[in-house]
């Protein structure tokens, strides 16, 4: 997957936007103003950190090289995906749409029910 590709499929969720809050260089995107992507624009390959289940970020970490914790973040509950051709586009969508559910389910329940 390309920077693009993530791009786009990050906009397509409910209530997502897309910032540059940590300068020029770091794409975040937001659920309800809470982060689930953060991507560096400068790196090669291309890389982005996503919210994790803990169990399921360390069961991540194990299996792929390519998956690390995320610098800069909780480590327990933040991966950094590195796209160099190791996962597949199906593992990153469905790592995109686990931390985009992670950052909904933390929302306070009107903002929820907002949502649904």
């Amino acid at each position: 997957m390309d920077l693009e590709t993530i791009r786009k499929y990050c906009l397509e969720k409910k209530s997502t936007t897309e910032s540059f809050p940590f300068g020029e260089s770091t794409l975040v995107f937001k659920v309800s103003g809470k982060m689930f992507l953060l991507m560096s624009l400068d790196s090669l390959p291309l890389q982005f950190n996503v919210k994790c289940d803990p169990e399921k970020a360390e069961e991540l970490r194990e299996e792929y090289s390519s998956i690390i914790p995320a610098f800069h973040m909780n480590k327990k509950h933040w991966n950094t995906i590195i796209l160099n051709g190791q996962i597949n586009a199906k593992l990153v969508r469905e790592m995109i749409d686990s931390s985009y559910a992670l950052v909904i389910q933390s929302l306070p329940l009107k903002e929820r029910k907002r949502l649904d």
